[in-house]
């Protein structure tokens, strides 16, 4: 067995951030610092090792998490990059349930933006210790302390800066550590030679102050820093050092760094930021998860003596080998070749290979163990969310929730050779990619694919085409609207009989159905029979022709959901009942209790953030409130005026062509999925409208 770096020494971490705030030129310079790669890449010239995918050199942007592995000091970094675009957000939401810490990368001036606080949300829910980098702090209009106001102020962290730069802008000259009270230059452009000398007068009293700040804020997080800083006792820097990292593994403290990666300043310092504070598996709660029989509560330590217990939280398709299953393991080893078990199919699995991934290469290894996240290769059952484990020590870990999709577009191949050919493509993305939704139109005759946007299903396509040499004729992106029922109805009957000479059918229900009481519940199917009204197993039946009914719908064919079915009563036929006269049953009451309880159309609304100078906000108020957007706040960020507000999807396709051609470039907009809002009824009408023209076409 290959020598393993103790646990304590080991770092899972990711790179979080809001779109074009730096990540990847981070890891980049990261991976340079760290003997990985000789030669710095950018995403400007597409040549970032992390940016492998084609689309992602061409559009400079991450769309895939990409991980990998290098080492400073004494320590094991696995890194895994996220991108920052919102369409991609389920790439940041499964890499953050995996990893132990995270940098959250913020732009030194665009500051918090709308995606960094989704991203802070997820991580906020995972329970994810970090670290947050200022980078482009040389950047025209960066600005570093109204960074720690926003941070304080729209992130709500307890945060406060372990290093603060001299200067901004074109001005900024070097770095002052607060911890070791000294002044950081560097003497190459590669920012390779770093030089530590004593702070400059003119530093001293900010210094102080930001050292009085960061004890105070500590003092809030930790109890030996509170006692002695009300005591008026003097905390060394050991001390300091010490309190941050207890506070930052329990999640209740944000040190803050800055620099700038792509002029290769201050990278190191967060590299060894990474190393001091960010926790190890040791430092953080065994994983916990729930026995196969009973659900009890049960918890595996990270020890390699533990039973073997991993969780596959992506799955990718190489070109050589098929599917690799990126995976991380929370207690015990493997070894290539052994078998595995899938507790949530309950099925063995073999792995015929064990891989540590960088970026989109691959470095074979023969066996792996706790704290490691590695890719395994030649699993069948397995997808994304499953728990690996020992057949002997069974355990199911919490899988993840992915959000709905907000953008549907219908997809046809060119030719009928390559209907086929569209199914397996279609089916390797699906295993791929859980927040993308394949549905067949029976009413069109088309393949209608969802996503979470109108590039996330623009790479899906592109893909296609270079990947699998598949030509599809592609029709205009549409919102996925929903429907929803907006009020209770009791006791609605759904009743099929039918009677043809010979054995007849007969299936009667009686269900009370009402909204949910939360966005994205669901449906609820709740059994209340007494009394064996109903045969138990006609019950199933029922719940399937309700579900199978939701799909469509009653207005125009749109799925429905977040509604609370309850099987109140019921009758059958000693001979004529049967599960598809259940079925019928089931779905004949659910149309009746929609038709009752006003069904009515639901939009996504998204969350939109739009920059642009003063001169022009005018005008793009203007435009918001053609679009049937409300303002939510507008405010300033340096120079800039930032309006936010809460706007239809449906009126937002194109929009960040149209904003920049407001503002003569000027502008920049970010959205993301807020939540799904009913419809004005003149919008409803002509989404009715709209849909009978396409069916009448067809």
């Amino acid at each position: 067995m290959s020598e393993r770096i103790p646990l304590e020494n080991v770092r899972n971490i990711g790179i979080i951030a809001h779109i074009d705030a730096g990540k990847t030129t981070t890891t980049e310079r990261i991976l340079f610092y760290t003997g990985v790669i000789h030669k710095m890449g950018t995403v400007d010239e597409g040549n970032a090792v992390m940016d492998w995918m084609e689309q992602e050199q061409e559009r400079g942007i991450t769309i895939t998490a990409a991980t990998t592995t290098c080492f400073w000091q004494d320590k094991k970094i696995n890194i895994i990059d996220t991108p920052g675009h919102v369409d991609f957000t389920v790439e940041v939401e499964r890499s953050l349930k995996v990893l132990d810490g995270a940098v959250v990368v913020l732009c030194g001036c665009s500051s918090v933006q709308s995606q960094t606080e989704t991203v802070w949300r997820q991580a906020d829910r995972y329970h994810v210790p970090r670290l947050a980098f200022v980078n482009k702090i040389d950047r025209l209009g960066a600005n570093f302390d109204q960074v720690l106001v926003d941070i304080h102020e729209r992130l709500g962290a307890n945060a406060a800066p372990i290093y603060f730069p001299d200067g901004a802008e074109d001005k900024f000259i070097g770095i002052i550590d607060i911890l070791n009270e000294q002044y950081i230059t560097y003497t190459d452009a590669e920012g390779m030679e770093m030089v530590r000398e004593e702070v400059p007068a003119e530093f001293k009293e900010r210094l102080q102050a930001y050292r009085h700040t960061l004890i105070e804020r500590l003092a809030d997080a930790d109890d030996q820093i509170m006692e002695k800083f009300v005591e008026g006792k003097p905390i060394s820097g050991d001390e300091i050092k010490h309190a941050i990292r207890r506070a930052v593994v329990k999640s209740q403290f944000l040190p803050v760094l800055v620099g700038t990666s792509l002029r290769n300043r201050g990278v190191q310092l967060l590299l060894d930021a990474i190393c001091d504070y960010l926790p190890s598996p040791l430092d953080v709660p065994p994983i916990a998860g729930t026995t196969l029989k009973g659900g009890e509560p049960v918890e595996r330590k990270a020890d390699p003596n533990e039973p073997f217990t991993a969780l596959v939280f992506k799955i990718a398709t190489d070109p050589y080998v098929g599917k690799i299953f990126y995976t991380r393991i929370y207690a015990g080893r493997i070894t290539s070749g052994s078998t595995t078990f899938n507790s949530v199919v309950q099925a063995r699995e073999r792995i015929s290979k064990i891989v540590v991934m960088h970026a989109n290469k691959q470095e074979i290894v023969s066996d792996a163990e706790v704290g490691e996240i590695v890719a395994l290769v030649g699993l069948k059952e397995t997808k994304s969310g499953h728990t690996l484990c020992d057949e002997k020590n069974p355990i199911l870990l919490e899988s993840m929730d992915f959000p709905e999709p907000v953008v549907s577009m219908s997809i046809e191949p060119k030719s009928k050779s390559d209907q086929d050919k569209l199914g397996l493509t279609l089916r390797k993305f699906l295993d791929e990619d859980p927040s993308l939704k394949v549905k067949y139109d029976k009413d069109t005759g088309q393949t209608i694919i969802s996503g979470m946007g109108e590039l996330h299903l623009e790479i899906i396509i592109d893909r296609m085409r270079r990947e699998f040499n598949l030509e599809c004729e592609i029709g205009r992106p549409e919102v996925a609207y929903h429907e929803a029922i907006t009020q209770k109805v009791s006791d609605v009957v759904g009743k099929f009989i039918s009677q043809t000479g010979g054995r007849g059918q007969y299936g009667h229900c009686v269900i009370d159905v009402e909204p949910a009481t939360e966005r994205g519940q669901g449906i609820v199917f709740v059994n209340k029979i007494k009394g064996g009204a109903i045969p138990r197993e006609f019950v199933p039946a029922i719940e399937k022709g309700i579900r199978e009914q939701a799909l469509t719908g009653i207005l125009a064919g749109y799925p429905v959901t977040d509604f609370t079915v309850t099987l109140i009563d019921g009758s059958y036929h000693d001979v004529d009942s049967s599960e598809i006269a259940f079925m019928l049953a089931g779905k004949i009451a659910l149309r009746e209790a929609l038709a009752k309880g006003k069904s009515a159309f639901m939009e996504p609304v998204m969350d939109l953030e739009v920059t642009a100078p003063e001169d022009f906000m005018g005008s793009v108020i203007g435009d918001l409130n053609t679009r049937r957007a409300k303002i939510v706040s507008l405010g300033n960020r340096g120079k800039l005026k930032v309006a936010r507000c809460e706007v239809p999807l449906a009126e937002m396709f194109n929009y960040a062509g149209a904003v920049r051609s407001l503002t003569q470039g000027r502008a920049s907009s970010a959205m993301q999925p807020a939540f799904y809002a009913q419809v004005p009824n003149n919008v409803a009408e002509k989404i009715k409208g709209e849909r009978e023209d396409g069916k009448s076409k067809k």
